[in-house]
């Protein structure tokens, strides 16, 4: 069986809640996952919107995993690392930790990307996309993928 990513706040192609939006909480979801090969030294997770104006752009950088870990909690802190050893990196915000989904208009699409590496990243907290790509390149045994939807929303609009 393949590595299986899930998360009890939404499913996968549907809305994400908007307490995980930029602007509605901006707080990282919780997800779960099955499945890591049992090679795997290491997990990664990236999460990036590809229909942002002005390409891929990244909410979310997450390595150094535990292969036995089989989660990341709800509502993650904004620091370097995590409890059990993982690390943060840099989102386009500029921030470190996660940054939610914030379209500047229509729907747009959340990919979050677990890898299972047969090796361990040696990268420091704090890494930009293109490093984190950089050390993982050649080393990925499984990808899964899990994709939310959020809509923009005017200012002042509710929620439907």
């Amino acid at each position: 069986m393949s590595i299986k990513l899930t998360s009890p706040a939404f499913e996968n192609q549907q809305a994400i809640p908007e307490r995980y939006s930029k602007g509605g909480g901006n707080i990282s979801p919780p997800l779960a996952w099955t499945n890591v090969p049992e090679t795997a030294k290491n997990l990664a997770l990236i999460v990036d919107d590809p229909d942002a104006p002005k390409g891929v752009f990244v909410h979310w950088l997450v390595y150094g995993i535990r292969p036995s870990a089989k989660s990341l909690d709800e509502d993650l802190p904004a620091s370097e690392t995590l409890i059990g050893g993982a690390r943060q990196g840099r989102n386009g915000f500029g921030d470190l930790g996660y940054g939610g989904p914030q379209p500047p208009s229509g729907t747009h699409h959340y990919i979050f990307h677990l890898y299972a590496l047969d090796t361990e990243l040696d990268l420091p907290p704090g890494a930009d996309r293109q490093k984190l790509d950089q050390a993982m390149r050649g080393h990925i045994l499984e990808e899964a993928q899990l994709t939310g939807t959020y809509q923009h929303r005017a200012p002042g609009s509710r929620a439907a």
